[in-house]
């Protein structure tokens, strides 16, 4: 299902009940409220929207309201907030679901909490609308049971129509960093292809400077592994000052294919680099040479790579996550580092022998 025929069904199911009415619809059967904070580009939002929660309305009917608040408009964002500071957190990331009293986050808590709650809330007799701070001023005033309440985002049909601009507008600062270094990364990638034309004999894996790719891919390993960390434990990552981690993380580019979260792609490319350089570093001959084609091969590609996702946070996505910057760069200075060992394999032999004088015609016999 897509993003936005999931958001919209979400959004319009089942709302018949208003705040502050009593939990209970119009047929008299009770009824449980929720609020779910989200971001039209959280791909754990969609997630939890197209595989529980719009499963669940379907099953329930009216028995099951629940109100979408999108944290990328203003007024979402307050609300998101407050939510936090009643709870008692200084940082939360979306799918953020909040039910009486509790607050449940992430597209496996959600799954595994929710449907149970629903079953418990709806024998104990109903559930209101959470108490949460300037939700009930945000709802439309006069409203009555026959009428359906307004969701506090736009509609969801226009949530993937803004402009680059005002995506970028989101966080300024982050994106413009973004930018900075997607232009170096450009710069890299053209300086790489005027470097492997240049008419030098390249370097060897075997110099002492090449325990810089170690040092560096160690360091990605690091990066890439925190990462893959919070992509598939579904925690709320450690950004810094600028930034939001946690809106790339949670978007649907954060998966390949929809499957493979980016951080563990870029495990498996460092752990491949890495094998290639020590490959290249101690082996000899033919298996050394083609480690370092390997390495350079790989190094490239993950800085293309890199670049592409470095384009998507500003422009697309929208937020910049500082550890998928660190590793961009990274991978880029590795691809720069495997220039020229990449050079001076294809400029070398594939077999370097020992040479043997010839017997002397003359000497023979004597």
């Amino acid at each position: 299902m897509k993003k936005n025929a999931a958001l919209k069904a979400i959004l319009l199911a089942g709302m018949f009940l208003l705040f502050p009415a009593a939990a209970r619809a119009q047929t008299g059967q009770p009824a449980v409220r929720a609020v779910l904070f989200y971001s039209p580009t959280c791909g754990h939002c969609e997630l939890v929207i197209a595989e529980t929660l719009i499963p669940m309305t379907k099953r329930y009917g009216d028995q099951l309201q629940i109100l979408g608040v999108d944290v990328s408009q203003p007024q979402g964002s307050e609300l998101f907030s407050a939510a936090l500071q009643k709870f008692g957190l200084e940082r939360g990331g979306v799918p953020f679901l909040v039910i009486d009293n509790i607050y449940l986050v992430g597209s496996q808590e959600i799954p595994e909490r929710f449907p149970g709650m629903v079953e418990t809330y709806l024998a104990q007799g109903g559930l209101d609308w959470p108490n949460l701070p300037g939700l009930e001023g945000a709802l439309p005033a006069g409203t009555s049971q026959t009428s359906p309440p307004e969701p506090l985002t736009p509609d969801s049909t226009h949530l993937d129509e803004a402009s680059w601009r005002e995506r970028f507008a989101r966080d300024p600062l982050g994106n413009s960093i973004s930018v900075v270094i997607l232009t170096g990364m450009l710069g890299a990638a053209v300086w790489a292809v005027v470097l492997f034309r240049k008419p030098d004999g390249g370097a060897s894996l075997k110099d002492n400077w090449s325990w810089a790719i170690l040092a560096l891919s160690i360091a990605g390993t690091l990066v890439a592994g925190y990462l893959a960390y919070v992509e598939t434990a579904q925690v709320e990552a450690v950004c810094g000052p600028v930034g939001d981690c946690n809106t790339v993380q949670q978007s649907e580019y954060a998966r390949l294919f929809g499957v493979l979260p980016i951080g563990m792609l870029g495990l498996i490319g460092y752990a491949g680099i890495v094998i290639a350089w020590a490959v290249g570093r101690f082996a000899d001959g033919q298996p050394g040479k083609l480690a370092a084609l390997a390495l350079f091969g790989m190094t490239a590609a993950g800085a293309l790579f890199s670049i592409y996702l470095t384009f998507l946070e500003p422009f697309v996505i929208g937020a910049t996550c500082a550890w998928c910057l660190t590793s961009a760069v990274l991978m880029t200075v590795l691809m720069l580092l495997s220039v020229k060992p990449a050079k001076a394999a294809l400029s070398r032999p594939s077999h370097v022998g020992k040479s043997r004088a010839l017997p002397n015609p003359s000497l023979r016999g004597r």
